[in-house]
């Protein structure tokens, strides 16, 4: 991309500042001189300059609205006279940007809107908007949200991370939770992909199952570790689809288990002992302080203890993997940030008018966040197949073995 020098008036300064959309309007400025300047590169020169190096006329300007978190900006478009020019501003607009803004719209149309949404959504897309405008934009937006979520999944993925949030949809006049299923994956080349998104009316083994039976009809395959909490239904679908896999319980999950059941006097000492089971580096470390935290505890955090000799098992599941991989795989804390991110956004919104409106804000920006996982590696997974290839017995073999011991 062509560098563009921007400048700003010295008189525009203060007339902007006092203006209640001041950083919209500064915004709405600094793109127009953006496309200035891509209307100067595309013709080879300046507004009325004659030189040999022109490859056309221009022929005034249109105006054209975006609208962004930022406000409703109106950008002047310059055009030629033979219709050459385009801009790839509008293009880059961001497609979760556009589902935020239709969320919003839908709750207005439908008439389930706060007087606060109704304000931010007339701020963003103009004073009034009608059902047709609503309509036009989903269109527009379903069509890449379903291409992204149903897209074929041929590449092995050895790690997958799954979790669910809890959002509020409206459904026949009444509010209801429903589960949002998100599950992320690692290549066998060490890149992150979401691997999809469904909706269901709870967390339970049937929608769990229903939701990994999809991933695999799209060729999800090549499954060595599972993340994930330890929700009961989650798990059982867990180890009916990926036979063979090791789960590993998220040991977030397991230190937040452990703290509720935890006296608050015993909740700092209680993180410090479990943290060193956490990280411990072999098999026998991790015994030796799991038997100090049951010793310490077993009369002032007896629950706690309970709770670990519960846990103690799957919270180390990974182990066995080489020490670099342990970290990013003993919690389920990549898929949380993505679920924090979620929230940022459904905040606003509160209630979606409908599962449509779910499925399309949350698939829009999963999206986009999956652009941004395959621009860097997460993993070099040369020693993870390495240490595959020689050892002879697999995690979820070791894992048997162990409880069958």
């Amino acid at each position: 991309m062509a560098d563009y020098d921007l400048t700003l008036s010295r008189d525009a300064i203060p007339a902007l500042l006092d203006q209640p959309a001041a950083l919209g309007k500064l915004v709405e400025v600094i793109l127009n001189q953006v496309l200035e300047a891509q209307m100067r590169d595309h013709l080879g020169a300046e507004r009325y300059e004659r030189c040999q190096e022109r490859e056309g006329y221009r022929n005034g300007y249109r105006d054209r609205q975006l609208s962004t978190r930022v406000g409703s900006l109106v950008l002047r478009v310059p055009q030629t006279r033979d219709g050459s020019f385009s801009t790839d501003i509008f293009e880059r607009y961001r497609r979760s940007e556009q589902a935020f803004v239709v969320g919003l719209m839908e709750m207005v149309v439908n008439g389930v809107s706060t007087r606060k949404v109704t304000r931010i959504t007339e701020g963003l897309c103009g004073t009034s908007f009608s059902k047709s405008t609503v309509s036009r934009l989903t269109k527009a937006l379903d069509e890449p949200v379903a291409g992204f979520l149903n897209r074929r999944l041929d590449a092995a993925y050895p790690f997958i991370i799954v979790d669910a949030l809890f959002t509020k949809v409206r459904t026949d006049k009444s509010v209801v939770s429903k589960a949002l299923l998100i599950a992320s994956g690692i290549r066998a080349d060490g890149y992150r992909e979401i691997l999809g998104l469904s909706i269901g009316d709870s967390e339970s083994f049937a929608t769990w199952n229903e939701f990994f039976r999809g991933l695999k009809a799209r060729g999800l395959h090549g499954v060595d570790v599972a993340v994930s909490d330890n929700h009961s239904g989650l798990r059982e679908a867990i180890a009916k689809q990926f036979v063979g896999a090791t789960w590993q319980r998220c040991q977030f999950h397991v230190m937040k288990n452990l703290l509720d059941h935890a006296p608050k006097k015993e909740r700092e000492n209680v993180t410090a002992a479990a943290r060193l089971i956490f990280l411990a580096t072999d098999r026998k470390e991790a015994e030796r302080r799991y038997a100090e935290f049951m010793a310490r505890f077993a009369e002032t955090a007896p629950k706690s203890c309970v709770c670990l000799e519960g846990a103690f098992e799957d919270m180390l599941a990974i182990l066995p993997l080489p020490e670099k991989y342990r970290r990013r795989l003993r919690t389920s804390n990549m898929q949380e940030r993505l679920n924090e991110e979620i929230r940022r956004r459904e905040k606003v919104i509160r209630i979606f008018p409908n599962d449509a409106a779910a499925i399309r804000m949350v698939g829009a920006l999963l999206s986009e966040q999956n652009d941004e996982w395959l621009g860097r590696a997460y993993f070099d997974m040369t020693e993870y197949f390495e240490w595959k290839a020689t050892t002879v017995a697999k995690p979820a073999a070791v894992k048997r073995d162990r409880r069958a011991a």
